[in-house]
C-alpha cells in the first residue's frame, strides 16, 4: 500500500501532493533538483502526462524517476493523447516499477499547447480512464484477458470545481467514484464560493467519506502568470479582482503568497478536503514558507538508501 493510499484511507492526517515539473533536456540532472526540494514535504508527486498540451518526457519516465529519487509518484494519464492499448501499456509499464497511485483525466485540449496540428484521440473519457484503471486493478485488461498478478493500484481523478456546467461538475464526481476513484485532485480554482459549493455538493451527494478531495494552489510570483492562467489555461478563471490585488501591491511578490496562503487555508477548511495539492510556478523558499506556514512539518527521508543510490550512479550526476 502507497503512503498516499494508507494516508487517505486509514487515517484523518492531511496529505499533500505536489506536481512534478516537465522535464525536457538533461531531464535526470533536473529530475534530482525537484526532487531535492519536494522531498519531505509531500506524500505523492505527480508524473504529469504532456500537461497543458505540450510535449514532455514521458509520463511513465518521469515516474520512474520520481521513485528511484526516493519520492512517491503518482502517474497522470491523459485521455487526448493516447487510446486504451497505449494506457494499458503506461500502467503496466509502471507498475513493473512499483508505481501504485494513477490519476485519470481528459487533459487540455491540443489548441492549448504549441502544436495544434495534433490529432486528438479520446478513445476513452475520464469516468472511462477510471473504470479502466479498476478493471487492471481486478486482474484484467479490457479486453478480459487475465493479468496475474494484477498490479496494486490506488486511483484517482481530477475534476474542476470552476468551471461550468457547476451541476455536472458533482454529477462526474459520482461518475468517476462508481468507477473507482478514491481521491480527486482539482484544478485550480481562484472562485472560493465555486469551491465551497463544489464540496457541498459532493457531501450532500452522498460521497462524503468516500472520496477525497484535494483541492490545488498555485505558487507564482506576481500578477502576470495569473493574467496567462486567465487568457490560456482552459478552465481557469482568475476574477480580476484578485489580479488586480497582486498587481497593485507594493510588493506583488509577497501579495502573491499571501493570496496563495489565504487559498489553501480555505479550501483545506472546506467539507470532504483531505490536503492540498501544490504547483509551484516561484521555484524558490516560498515553497517551504508555504508549507510550514500550513503547519506541515518536513520529514526525514525514508529511504536514503535508494536516493544515495541515485545519486552515486553516474547516469544521474552526468
Amino acid at each position: 500500500m502507497s503512503t498516499l493510499e494508507q494516508k487517505l484511507m486509514n487515517t484523518t492526517e492531511t496529505v499533500f501532493t505536489a506536481e512534478f515539473h516537465s522535464l525536457d533536456g538533461n531531464g535526470l540532472e533536473k529530475a534530482k533538483k525537484y526532487a531535492d526540494r519536494f522531498r519531505g514535504w509531500f506524500d505523492g508527486v505527480n508524473a504529469t502526462d504532456n500537461t497543458a498540451a505540450h510535449a514532455h518526457a514521458s509520463n511513465v519516465a518521469t515516474a520512474i524517476a520520481i521513485k528511484q529519487l526516493g519520492l512517491e509518484p503518482i502517474l497522470q494519464i491523459v485521455c487526448r493523447d493516447k487510446n486504451r492499448l497505449a494506457q494499458q501499456a503506461d500502467i503496466m509499464g509502471a507498475s513493473m516499477f512499483g508505481v501504485e497511485n494513477y490519476v485519470a483525466l481528459t487533459g487540455d485540449d491540443v489548441t492549448a499547447g504549441d502544436e495544434t496540428e495534433a490529432r486528438r484521440v479520446f478513445d476513452l473519457d475520464g469516468p472511462q480512464l477510471v473504470r479502466l484503471m479498476s478493471t487492471i486493478k481486478r486482474g484484467e485488461y479490457m479486453s478480459g484477458r487475465k493479468i496475474d498478478p494484477a498490479p496494486h493500484m490506488f486511483i484517482g481523478a481530477v475534476e474542476n470545481p470552476g468551471a461550468p456546467p457547476f451541476e455536472y461538475r458533482v454529477q462526474r464526481v459520482a461518475k468517476k467514484y462508481a468507477a473507482g476513484a478514491k481521491f480527486l485532485q482539482l484544478q485550480i480554482c481562484y472562485h472560493q464560493d465555486r469551491l465551497e459549493k463544489f464540496c457541498a455538493g459532493v457531501r450532500d451527494a452522498g460521497l462524503a467519506g468516500k472520496i477525497a478531495i484535494i483541492p490545488t494552489v498555485v505558487l507564482v510570483k506576481g500578477a502576470r502568470p495569473l493574467n496567462f492562467m486567465h487568457n490560456s489555461v482552459p478552465g481557469i478563471d482568475v476574477p480580476a479582482d484578485q489580479i488586480a490585488r497582486v498587481e497593485k501591491a507594493a510588493d506583488p511578490a509577497e501579495e502573491a503568497y499571501l493570496q496563495t496562503l489565504e487559498f489553501a487555508q480555505h479550501a483545506l477548511a472546506q467539507p470532504g478536503v483531505r490536503g492540498l495539492h501544490i504547483t509551484d510556478f516561484r521555484n524558490d523558499e516560498t515553497l517551504e514558507r508555504l508549507m510550514t506556514d500550513l503547519g506541515r512539518v518536513r520529514q526525514a527521508a525514508t529511504n536514503s538508501s535508494t536516493t544515495n543510490e541515485v545519486k552515486d550512479d553516474h547516469a544521474y550526476s552526468a
